[in-house]
């Protein structure tokens, strides 16, 4: 269950979903008529949770590009998104009167022009430690920052310098990176253990989300949100692999990631106050995950414990595809698609949420 710490929040929020939720959907709409035209472009820094199908293009194994994978995705297309449908960042796009989705930096297929509106450098995998990224061989926020950099010279050059900076400085930028820094290095492999606590490293993360931010400004960008973790300690693979209570979720992943997000609302706070001309917010998810997890018939949800793909205990990446035919039915009935990744409709309710608090301010 969750973690203590979100308890209040979730019985608060108990009777939400039957009133709220519509209210909230109301609230999207109106707001993307308020918002079109206002926000040129979003530009996307990150992991899987919000990689558009980077990791098509280099070779690792962190990939999401074959089924089930994209099964509710326009046209059933599987294009890299770790998820049945869309991402968060998808619907946020939407949702600021853009494209519906928001393509990948690497895939060829797209434009210059098409990228103007918005693009994801994110990499499934990767982390704010770029040891992380080596471990899964994908792409570290280092380079993700230079192709930005790339991104921006080839915005000036189709554009016009004056058209460019001006998409450049209001588009709005999404960080949503950290998760993997703890499971996929920090818990899986010894070298992190040695040198730092797991409080230590936190703020070791958090120490490298503020020069992302500072690095991103730098080159341009004013309007950044930076999304906290969920209690990643509640996703299924994260149950499944929980040595003192199998099946439950792992309260001390949960414990870390609300003190990574104590740090990161510190530091964004501060950078909101220092940075000249700029804003920058922070989305809180990790009450409206727990609360999910707490309470998924609140919802529609009817499977926490398991993601839809496989038997939903340990399946992602290929080993989700290799259990194509044990897919469920209905992803929407799921929180989770794999036992690591939400299903498209978890992301279409954190959307709401996001575009409804961190984002108002952009509106």
């Amino acid at each position: 269950m969750p973690s203590s710490s979100s308890s209040s929040s979730s019985s608060q929020s108990r009777s939400r979903p039957c009133c709220w939720l519509p209210l909230l959907l109301v609230l999207h709409f109106s707001r993307r008529a308020t918002a079109a035209g206002k926000v040129p472009a979003l530009i996307v820094f990150g992991d899987s949770t919000v990689d558009a199908g980077n990791n098509n293009f280099i070779p690792t194994v962190a990939r999401g590009n074959f089924p089930p994978y994209g099964r509710d995705f326009d046209r059933g297309v599987a294009t890299g998104r770790f998820s049945n449908g869309r991402l968060v960042t998808d619907f946020l796009s939407e949702a600021f009167g853009l494209p519906s989705s928001v393509p990948a930096y690497l895939d060829p297929g797209y434009t210059i022009d098409q990228l103007a509106t918005g693009v994801s450098f994110a990499s499934g995998g990767t982390g704010l430690d770029d040891l992380t990224a080596e471990i899964a061989s994908v792409i570290p926020m280092s380079q993700q920052l230079e192709y930005f950099k790339e991104y921006k010279a080839r915005l000036q050059l189709a554009k016009g310098e004056t058209a460019a900076n001006g998409i450049i400085a209001e588009a709005v930028y999404i960080f949503s990176i950290g998760t993997n820094d703890f499971i996929v290095n920090y818990f899986t492999f010894p070298l992190r253990q040695a040198q730092y606590t797991p409080a230590e490293y936190a703020a070791y993360l958090v120490g490298l989300a503020e020069a992302a931010v500072r690095d991103a400004y730098g080159l341009g960008a004013r309007k950044m949100e930076f999304t906290g973790l969920a209690p990643f300690g509640c996703i299924p693979a994260a149950r499944t692999l929980n040595r003192d209570d199998p099946g439950d979720c792992n309260e001390e992943y949960n414990r870390l990631a609300a003190t990574f997000n104590a740090g990161l609302q510190e530091v964004v706070r501060r950078l909101d106050g220092e940075l000249a001309g700029a804003r920058v917010v922070y989305a809180e998810t990790y009450s409206v995950v727990a609360d999910i997890v707490a309470n998924p018939s609140d919802y529609g949800f009817e499977n926490v414990e398991q993601g839809c793909c496989g038997t939903g205990l340990i399946e992602t990446s290929v080993m989700c595809g290799l259990d194509e035919p044990l897919t469920c039915q209905d992803a929407d009935k799921y929180v989770f698609f794999d036992s690591v990744h939400p299903s498209e409709q978890t992301y279409r309710i954190l959307a709401d949420h996001i575009l409804n608090t961190a984002l108002r301010v952009f509106l």
